[in-house]
């Protein structure tokens, strides 16, 4: 045989993307009825609204999608109040991420992140050939003042989750301003906003004002979290008309589906699904804070949809777990061993996990193992 294709230096540096493993995997292999809070879903599902759209938008999958979405676009335009030239649209904020990294690194660039947050942003970086940079949390959260002062002049991308996957800590709408007052004017700031909707906090974010005050901002939001769209991967950026003209010159052409744009565009109009989902939410993270507190088990504080908990070996607790029928994410890949983080599920979901979470603790404290 001959040897393959030798593959670059900077795509072998890259951890590749661990996802959650699918019920039917589980279920496959273990012989167990199983529930999923791996993945940070929406418990509820899609928007009926949302399902039927794509149900009547099915008949037209022969046709290319609208590759500059015009209508999703002007829609959501007005929904947020900003003018349509600013919004870039993408398979998943994924997408964009890796987009921005294209459109704005080289290899004698820098990008700058944090450690244990949404590993696609080292991703991105890397696979540009840029030197990556990441600053280390402070009590669970994101330093912004470690990573300003991290700021050199290679640094040309900055990606900040907020809340931050996976811990679930935020950081206000004040900080974020003070933080980009010390950011020089030729770096992009990348403000990652997937749990917007869940982060239901005074002072948490005023990031499109700041890119109508001409920031040099790109801010990420998603169908797939509160919209329950995460199957359809469809994201969007908002930023001044230069920076998505960028995006635009490495975007792939028809990135977005038709059947992910009548999708996204009905489920915009649904309130009714986006209230039951928000107070699901809230329910399920009280019934989630509560039940760890019972159990005595540790955790971060979170605004979004999950929980990050400290279970003392998150792999060993996390595949017992899965032996029981409940699926959650082990941290160890993220930098964080000890834990596990939690989606927060239906109200029977929530009971299941912490149920099998303490017969698990239980099991291994007979075992004479640490929690």
């Amino acid at each position: 045989m001959t040897k393959p294709p030798r593959i670059s230096e900077p795509v072998l540096r890259i951890q590749p993307y661990v996802p959650g493993k699918p019920i039917e995997e589980v279920e496959r292999e273990l012989g167990v009825q199983a529930i999923k809070l791996a993945s940070n879903e929406n418990p509820l599902g899609p928007s009926p609204r949302a399902v039927e759209a794509i149900r009547a938008a099915a008949a037209d999958t022969h046709r290319y999608p609208d590759g500059s979405a015009y209508v999703l676009r002007h829609r959501l335009a007005g929904k947020l109040g900003v003018a349509p030239e600013r919004l870039v649209f993408g398979a998943g904020t994924s997408e964009l991420i890796l987009l921005t990294a294209h459109a704005y690194l080289t290899a004698e660039d820098e990008g700058l992140t944090s450690e244990s947050t949404f590993p696609v942003y080292a991703a991105g970086i890397l696979a540009t050939g840029a030197r990556l940079v990441e600053t280390p949390l402070v009590e669970h959260a994101i330093d912004l003042d470690g990573i300003a002062a991290a700021v050199t002049r290679r640094t040309r991308i900055i990606y900040l989750s907020n809340p931050n996957n996976p811990t679930g800590t935020w950081f206000s709408a004040s900080a974020f301003e003070s933080f980009l007052n010390r950011i020089p004017d030729d770096v992009l700031v990348v403000l990652d906003e997937a749990y917007y909707e869940y982060a239901e906090r005074p002072g948490y974010s005023r990031s499109l004002e700041m890119v109508a005050e001409g920031r040099n901002i790109v801010v990420l939001r998603t169908f797939s979290k509160v919209y329950g769209l995460a199957g359809l991967r469809l994201g969007y950026g908002v930023a001044r008309e230069e920076i998505v003209g960028a995006i635009d010159r490495v975007r792939h052409p028809f990135n977005t589906s038709g059947l992910a744009q009548a999708g996204a565009l009905a489920a915009l109009d649904d309130a009714e699904h986006v209230r039951r989902s928000l107070e699901m939410n809230r329910a399920g993270l009280d019934q989630l804070s509560y039940g760890l507190d019972d159990l005595q088990v540790s955790y971060v504080p979170s605004i979004a949809n999950f929980i990050l908990a400290d279970v003392g070996n998150g792999d060993a607790v996390a595949g017992a777990l899965l032996h029981l029928g409940v699926v959650v994410r082990p941290m160890a890949w993220m930098g964080i061993p000890q834990a596990i983080r939690v989606t927060v599920g239906t109200a029977e979901e929530n009971r299941k996990f912490l149920a099998a979470l303490g017969e698990t603790l239980d099991a291994r404290r007979e075992q004479g193992l640490a929690q």
